[in-house]
């Protein structure tokens, strides 16, 4: 569960938070650290080496949801997420997909220390949406990405965005694969 639960959707919103994520502070190094609500402790910031992640939206939780009304909240929030996209773009010229799953397969069989850091961050936080990714795009050189998705059938679904100070890229699949 993340800060923004029971929140509706606001495309106008979710943009100018986006673009608010392009002059935060981003640490230069240090470990990962997510931060929750002084109060319910739900997740609202992960900050890491070069990058910041926050929830934008979260989804009604999903338990005891299947069938159809499970394949309409999934593509609801897939339409909110291509709305932004759409805004995004706009903005900021033509994305680029960078796929999560590759963090995961990395998690499973080599450990969260074969995944880098903000991988990491993202699958921490039940972030397993692919990302769409822009950048440069600020005078300060940041990278943004945002997704959608979740970690299980039952969990709500979450959109989320980074800023990174480097190029948003999937990790190289490990050798195996």
């Amino acid at each position: 569960m993340s800060v923004r639960a029971g929140e509706a959707f606001a495309l106008a919103r979710a943009v100018a938070e986006v673009e608010a994520l392009l002059t935060e502070p981003l640490p230069a190094a240090g470990p990962t650290a997510a931060d929750g609500d002084p109060v319910t402790g739900e997740w609202a910031v992960t900050t890491g080496e070069g990058f910041r992640v926050v929830p934008l939206w979260e989804g009604d939780a999903l338990d005891g949801v299947d069938g159809p009304a499970w394949d309409d909240a999934q593509e609801a929030a897939e339409a909110l997420l291509a709305a932004l996209v759409a805004e995004l773009d706009a903005r900021w010229g033509a994305h680029h997909h960078v796929a999560v799953h590759v963090a995961l397969l990395l998690r499973g069989h080599g450990g969260p220390e074969a995944v880098p850091a903000l991988f990491e961050a993202l699958l921490a936080a039940d972030c397993y949406g692919d990302l769409t990714a822009w950048g440069p795009v600020s005078a300060r050189d940041r990278w943004v990405g945002v997704s959608v998705g979740h970690s299980d059938g039952d969990a709500p679904l979450v959109m989320a965005a980074v800023v990174s100070d480097r190029p948003i890229v999937a990790p190289d699949p490990p050798s195996w694969l």
